[in-house]
C-alpha cells in the first residue's frame, strides 16, 4: 500500500543516532557533540544545586501584584522579578529536556547493543546445539556398523564368513575385497564427521559461553544507562510541571504590572483563571474524542485515528490493537536505512503502524503498569508497559509526539486506554507507531504474539 508517508514511515527506528526531521538540528548533536551521562549528571545537579531555580516561596500571589502596581518602583522591581521567574521557567525546562534526551539516547543505544548481543548469543548456541546433533548422530551410525561386523564374535570371525564363499573365485574374491574397503571407509568417514562436528559443536559452545558472559556485561550497562535516564527524565517532568503550574500566572501577572490603562488586577486574574478552564476543557474534549475512537475500534469500526488495515481491535485474554492504520514495517532482519544522520538498525525489534496522521490516539495493548515514559534515543517519546501478570511479558510504544504523554511512570492503565498520541520523534521521518512486545525484557515477534491471541497487525 502507497502512502504519501510510506518513505518516512518505513524509516523507522533502531537508528545509532538521533535522526531529526528535514531541517532540524540533530538533539544529540547541538553545539557539535553529545551530552554524555556525566554531563547529563552534571546538569541535573546544576538544575538543584547553582542554578537560579525557582521555588514556590519565590512566586508572587496576587496580592503582591496588586500592592507592587500601587508603586512604580515596586512595581518596577517586581516586573524584574517576575521576569527572572519566567526565564529560569523556560532555561530550567530546555536544560532539563536536554539532559534526558541525552541519558534517553544513551541508554536506548546501550539497550541496542546488549540485544544484538542477545541475539548472537542465541544463533551461536542454536549452532552449537545443532553441531552437536550432527555428532550424536554420525556416532550412532558408526557404532551401528562397528556393532554389525562384530555381531557373530568380532571382526575376525565376521571376515572369515564374509569370504569363506569367495575363496575359490578370485573375481569375485577382489570383489568382496572392494565392499570391504569401501565399508572400512564409509566407516572412517563416519568416524571422521563425527570427530569434526563434535570438535565444532564444542568451538561454537566455547563461542556462545563468551557471548552469554559479554551479553551479561552489556545488559548491566544498560540497566545501568537506564536508571541515569530515568532520573533525568523525572528532573525534566518536574521542571516542566512546574512551567505549568506557573508559567501561565506569572505572565499574567506580569501583563497586569505592565498595564498602564485603567484594567484592574482582578481582571487579569479572572483572565488567567478563564485560561486554565479553557485548556483543562480541551484537554477533556480530546481525552472524550480518544475514548469514542476507542469504542469504535471495538464495536469493529477502524478506529485509533484511521483505517485498522482489516486487523482485527480485540482480541483474547484481554489485548486489544495499540493503534489504527497499517503496517508499514514488520519485524526482524531488514537491509539498514542510512542518511547522513545515521544508519536504522539491520534488525527491527518492533512492528510500525501508520495511518497518515500525527496525534492519533494510542492504546494501551493490555493492562499493566507503566514502566518508562520518557525519551528513549531512536525510539524518541516512548512508554513501556509492564503487565505484571507473571508471564515476564512487557510492551513498548514509540514516537510518540511531544506533549503526548497521557501517562506517567507508576500509573496503572487498562487495555484499550489512551496512553499517548502518534508523532514523529527519535528516528522517525513520517508519525507512526512503533510497537514492541517483550519477553523477560528481551524483544520478540509482536506480530506473531498478537495473532496468536487474535489481533492481527496487517
Amino acid at each position: 500500500m502507497n502512502h504519501p508517508n510510506s518513505r518516512d514511515v518505513r524509516r523507522d527506528p533502531g537508528r545509532t543516532s538521533v535522526v531529526p526531521r528535514p531541517g532540524a538540528v540533530p538533539r544529540a548533536r547541538r553545539g557539535g557533540i553529545a551530552l554524555s551521562i556525566a554531563t547529563v549528571g552534571a546538569l541535573i545537579l546544576g538544575l538543584f544545586l547553582g542554578a537560579p531555580a525557582a521555588y514556590a516561596d519565590d512566586y508572587p500571589s496576587w496580592d503582591d501584584v496588586q500592592a507592587a502596581k500601587a508603586n512604580e518602583d515596586a512595581a518596577a522591581n517586581e516586573v524584574t522579578r517576575i521576569q527572572g521567574l519566567i526565564a529560569s521557567l523556560t532555561q530550567n525546562v530546555a536544560t532539563t529536556k536536554a539532559a534526558a534526551e541525552a541519558a534517553g539516547t544513551e541508554a536506548f543505544a546501550a539497550q541496542q547493543a546488549a540485544n544484538a548481543q542477545a541475539r548472537r548469543t542465541d544463533d551461536l548456541q542454536a549452532q552449537a546445539d545443532s553441531q552437536k546433533k550432527a555428532a550424536d548422530d554420525a556416532a550412532s551410525k558408526a557404532g551401528q556398523i562397528a556393532a554389525q561386523l562384530s555381531r557373530d564374535g568380532g571382526d575376525t570371525t565376521a571376515l572369515q564368513l564374509f569370504f569363506s564363499a569367495s575363496t575359490a573365485n578370485k573375481d569375485e574374491l577382489l570383489q568382496r575385497l572392494g565392499q570391504m574397503d569401501r565399508v572400512l571407509s564409509g566407516t572412517q568417514a563416519i568416524y571422521d564427521k563425527a570427530l569434526e562436528a563434535k570438535n565444532t559443536a564444542q568451538s561454537l559452545t566455547d563461542q556462545a559461553t563468551a557471548a552469554r558472559t559479554e551479553r551479561d556485561r552489556l545488559n548491566k550497562v544498560a540497566q545501568d544507562k537506564l536508571a541515569a535516564a530515568q532520573t533525568a527524565a523525572a528532573a525534566a517532568a518536574a521542571a516542566l510541571a512546574d512551567q505549568q503550574t506557573h508559567l501561565g500566572v506569572l505572565q499574567a501577572q506580569l501583563a497586569a504590572l505592565q498595564d498602564t490603562t485603567a484594567k484592574t488586577v482582578a481582571g487579569y486574574q479572572a483572565g488567567e483563571a478563564a485560561r486554565a478552564a479553557a485548556e483543562a476543557a480541551a484537554e477533556a474534549q480530546r481525552q472524550a474524542a480518544a475514548e469514542a475512537a476507542r469504542q469504535a475500534a471495538n464495536n469493529g469500526g477502524g478506529g485509533g485515528g484511521g483505517d485498522s488495515g482489516g486487523g482485527s481491535w480485540t482480541g483474547s485474554g484481554g489485548w486489544v490493537r495499540p493503534f489504527g492504520g497499517y503496517q508499514s514495517s514488520g519485524y526482524g532482519p531488514r537491509v539498514p536505512d542510512c542518511d547522513a544522520w545515521g544508519c536504522s538498525s539491520s534488525f527491527h525489534e518492533g512492528v510500525d503502524l501508520a495511518d497518515g496522521s500525527c496525534g492519533s490516539p494510542i492504546y494501551a495493548a493490555h493492562s499493566g503498569t507503566v514502566t518508562m515514559a520518557w525519551y528513549y534515543g531512536g525510539y524518541g517519546n516512548y512508554i513501556r508497559i509492564e503487565n505484571n501478570d507473571g508471564t515476564g511479558i512487557g510492551t513498548g510504544y514509540g514516537h510518540i509526539e511531544y506533549g503526548g504523554f497521557n501517562v506517567s511512570p507508576g500509573q496503572w492503565v487498562n487495555a484499550g486506554q489512551v496512553i499517548a498520541y502518534a508523532g514523529n520523534t527519535g528516528g522517525s521521518f513520517g508519525c507512526h507507531l512503533h510497537f514492541e512486545v517483550y519477553q523477560d525484557d528481551y524483544p520478540i515477534n509482536p506480530i506473531n504474539f498478537m495473532e496468536n491471541r487474535g489481533v492481527y497487525m496487517g
